[in-house]
């Protein structure tokens, strides 16, 4: 057989549906299927084996925020594995993490100074919880191990992530899970309770008041720290109300809390920022990162800790008991030093805070589907709720969903040139978060592909 043989379309066909598992992946979809293969890349836009092009409305997974093919980057990864492919940050330190580090505490806000590096975003979560359960330990609150989480919020799916995430079907396999994850309301203004309905400032204060409650019935002693993301991703981009940030800074402090802002999409422009905590005025204690800190061309994650919590760890011999092999590798490091040089070359924040009223305005055009309750979300990161009944918010049931969303809506926009999420954890959902480089052409693209692919969808409802 050929190179060319081997490496086809039909070859890579067969050898992706004979050898590969993909992630949060019905298997059995691509029986009769092809299986969608990416071969390449360029600016907002990628290319599959059979050399069509889609426009990358969701970033590759809200990660690739300078975009794709950008040689510099890539180039800045081959010349550190030349000089130093790998060396663990057990006991050592190397130039480019320590580099990194320098420069993320300069970008983050308040005294967020020390960066513990990982390699994705669950064990960025995952770090945090270990960290906030230590750190009581060594200054004398052992009890302090619960975590407090928003409804169908995602936050990662290792084990200790997986018990914060408040996501119960994709909890339930696994369970049971470690124990202290508790649930608290989300920031979805949409489907508000009525008493604060009719005002988001009430409605902000009422959720974030539910945090006081819910530790107040766990009882403070028992409660290490609050998880929650600037923009709630699970769910279709729920921004925060008015004060809410503010209300949960000072609940977290009156009861000596730890605040996390999981930012692992948030993070490194997506709201116009280098951290949505900045965008919305709060300071936490822990920051969660991950995927754009790369921009996806290396993988690596990590947090950033203010100065407090690495005090009882800086003295005598007691230790951070937890470390990642690839935590912080020469490679990764390097791009994303790389990486924020495009970001400051090219004004990316800038951009994204130009062009969001823009974005949001043309996605808005959508609203006059009767299939379209609302468009919400904030800097380039969008998320668009879908509705049988607009006057009455009346929702699709199960089996509707599962034919709109995963029956026609992903294939057709897929097919149609668009790559984005149609969700249904939560209401059903389509999001978007392309690379912060997008600009009209991209916005009015995407709003063309979505309303033909939706019109088709309430046809068929």
């Amino acid at each position: 057989m050929s190179e060319s043989d081997q490496t086809g379309p039909d070859s890579l066909q067969r050898a992706a549906k004979r050898n590969l598992w993909l992630h949060f992946t019905r298997m059995s979809a691509y029986r009769d299927a092809d299986v969608p293969v990416i071969v390449r890349g360029s600016g907002e836009y990628v290319y599959d084996q059979r050399g069509k092009r889609y426009l990358d409305g969701l970033a590759g997974l809200f990660v690739s925020q300078i975009g794709h093919g950008r040689a510099e980057v890539a180039q800045a990864g081959a010349r550190q594995a030349a000089e130093l492919a790998y060396f663990p940050l057990w006991s050592y330190a190397h130039p480019r993490a320590i580099e990194l580090a320098e420069r993320l505490a300069d970008l983050a806000p308040g005294d967020l100074n020390r960066v513990f590096f990982t390699t994705s975003g669950s064990e960025a979560v995952e770090s945090a919880w270990k960290l906030a359960k230590q750190y009581f330990a060594a200054t004398g609150q052992p009890g302090r191990y619960k975590v407090l989480s928003r409804a169908i919020a995602y936050h990662g799916t290792s084990m200790g992530a997986l018990a914060i995430t408040g996501l119960p079907d994709i909890k339930a396999p696994f369970e049971p899970l470690p124990p202290g994850g508790v649930r608290v309301p989300n920031t979805n203004f949409y489907r508000a309770p009525g008493f604060v309905a009719d005002d988001w400032t009430a409605f902000g204060r009422w959720a974030a008041d539910e945090i006081e409650r819910a530790i107040l019935r766990e009882g403070p002693e028992s409660v290490a720290a609050v998880f929650l993301e600037p923009v709630q991703n699970s769910g279709g981009c729920f921004p925060p109300p008015p004060g809410y940030f503010a209300r949960v800074r000072e609940i977290c402090d009156r009861y000596g809390v730890l605040l996390v802002s999981d930012e692992v999409i948030c993070a490194f422009g997506r709201l116009g920022h280098y951290f949505g905590s900045q965008r919305y005025g709060y300071q936490p204690d822990i920051i969660t990162f991950a995927k754009g800190v790369t921009s996806g061309y290396a993988p690596l994650g990590g947090m950033l800790v203010s100065d407090r919590l690495i005090e009882p760890f800086t003295e005598g011999p007691r230790t951070f008991l937890h470390g990642v092999t690839f935590a912080g590798h020469p490679v990764s490091a390097a791009v994303a030093l790389a990486n924020l040089d495009v970001f400051e070359k090219e004004d990316l924040l800038g951009n994204v805070r130009a062009n969001e009223g823009a974005f949001r305005a043309t996605l808005e055009r959508l609203t006059d589907l009767p299939i379209v309750g609302e468009v919400r979300g904030d800097g380039y990161f969008y998320g668009i709720e879908l509705v049988k009944d607009k006057a009455t918010r009346l929702t699709f049931d199960d089996d509707e969903s599962e034919r709109l969303l995963r029956g026609f809506l992903s294939p057709a926009l897929f097919d149609a040139g668009l790559i984005c999420r149609a969700d249904d954890r939560g209401d059903p959902v389509i999001q978007l978060a392309p690379p912060l480089t997008c600009t009209q052409a991209h916005f009015d693209e995407m709003e063309q592909i979505l309303r033909a692919v939706l019109s088709q969808a309430w046809s068929r409802i």
